[in-house]
């Protein structure tokens, strides 16, 4: 018998949108991620100028809208399965704009919470129902490309979007963030109309049988739920640069805070850069694989992170800093397209909603739960954080690799299920 090559597999078997499909896709995930660049730099500023509540109040309220959306995910789930990701996606993307609209607006505590609601269930909807709708318009490499360019455009469109948010903070007063305002809800709802342009795919709809017979499958695929445990634990890694890097940064290394804005600055160029033509490198390989790689090259340079502040000092500082920066960078590029193409080709095409909320819940839950846990190292010293940040990513990479004797059998990712 003749074998067959990866990339000729992975050829075969690419099947998916038009050109014109392809472009009102990215459009709307750039026209969405722009919204989120701007957002999520001001949030606690822009909801205090708006609402003139407290910062306490905002942070407290914030966290019971996004515990109530977190809640929300296993329904989202239903509705993908039932009504097909692209309608779910416009209805996420509706939702935040009709959100933001209303902020200029509230003027009590519970009119607040119930627009940061409406803000979170979309926010949170957004990444299974996106992915969902990506696997079903494309399959195998594509469905891979697809990912990829999706992934790179959002970095993209979030540096831009931070560039708009300190020109809107530039104006006068509350009258920046009344324009930003505007301009979220009028890049959200765009970012709907483009997806409402792209043609409905047949099939995409499914009316399941048994709500709980869904979950109870879900629940029941061990290999999909262990990618899913190991992906929150490799999660920590991602909410660390925002999180914890910049306090480490300016106080353990010494960065002026001016500087240690760098680090996102290059994390964000390269990803938007390099996301696709690393894709395509992690494509030749299993998944689970690749990912465990990108995991531990995160490690290694949590370990330098660790090591910093012994060895550099100075002008010498930044340079290291930059020098890690790429580091945990190329951590970042390795892991997300096998990740994610992972999350999207394990999952059933008739439950995948459902598959997806689930792995989705895994992120939402680390970044609820990472504050506190980060909040609690920094204080306890710079090795304990890193030690404990490599020790989670290196767990999530064996989670994986033990994990991929029970997932189908596409040991490269344009090989079908």
């Amino acid at each position: 018998m003749r074998s067959t090559s990866p990339d000729s597999a992975m050829r075969s078997v690419s099947t998916g949108p038009g050109a014109r499909t392809r472009r009102r896709l990215m459009s709307a995930g750039l026209a969405g991620s722009i919204g989120d660049g701007i957002y999520v730099p001001l949030t606690m500023l822009f909801i205090h100028a708006l609402t003139g509540l407290s910062l306490t109040s905002i942070g407290a309220g914030l966290s019971v809208a996004g515990l109530c959306a977190l809640a929300f995910m296993p329904v989202a789930g239903v509705l993908i399965d039932r009504f097909g990701g692209r309608r779910v996606v416009i209805g996420a993307l509706l939702l935040r704009a009709a959100g933001f609209a209303a902020y200029p607006f509230v003027n009590s505590y519970p009119a607040f919470l119930a627009v940061a609601l409406v803000v979170a269930v979309g926010m949170w909807a957004a990444a299974p129902s996106q992915h969902a709708f990506i696997g079903e318009i494309a399959e195998g490499a594509e469905r891979d490309r697809l990912l990829a360019w999706d992934r790179s455009l959002r970095n993209g469109g979030m540096g831009l979007g931070s560039l708009a948010a300190a020109g809107l903070l530039a104006l006068n007063g509350t009258t920046g963030f009344i324009a930003a305002a505007a301009v979220l809800a009028a890049v959200f709802a765009v970012a709907a109309a483009l997806v409402a342009r792209i043609p409905a795919v047949r099939g995409a709809a499914r009316v399941p049988e048994r709500t709980r017979e869904g979950y109870r499958q879900v629940l029941a695929d061990r290999p999909y739920l262990l990618i899913t445990a190991a992906n929150f634990l490799i999660a920590f890694g991602y909410t660390t640069q925002a999180m914890a890097l910049p306090v480490f940064l300016t106080r353990d290394v010494g960065l002026p805070d001016a500087l240690a804005g760098a680090v996102f600055a290059v994390n964000t160029a390269l990803v938007a850069a390099l996301g696709v033509p690393v894709a395509r490198l992690t494509m030749r390989g299993r998944r689970t694989r690749g990912a465990a790689l990108g995991a531990v090259i995160f490690a290694l340079s949590f370990g330098a992170f660790a090591l910093l502040p012994q060895f550099v000092s100075g002008a010498d500082a930044l340079v290291a800093v930059l020098a890690v920066a790429v580091l945990y960078t190329g951590g970042e590029l390795v892991h997300s397209g096998p990740a994610q193409g992972l999350s999207v080709q394990a999952a059933p095409g008739h439950l995948r909603g459902r598959y997806l909320s689930v792995y989705q819940s895994s992120w939402s839950l680390c970044r609820t739960i990472a504050p506190l846990l980060l909040g609690f190292l920094l204080d306890s010293g710079p090795w304990q954080l890193w030690t404990v940040l490599a020790l989670l990513v290196l767990a999530g990479a064996a989670v994986l690799l033990y994990a991929e004797r029970g997932l189908p059998a596409p040991e490269f990712a344009g090989a079908p299920r």
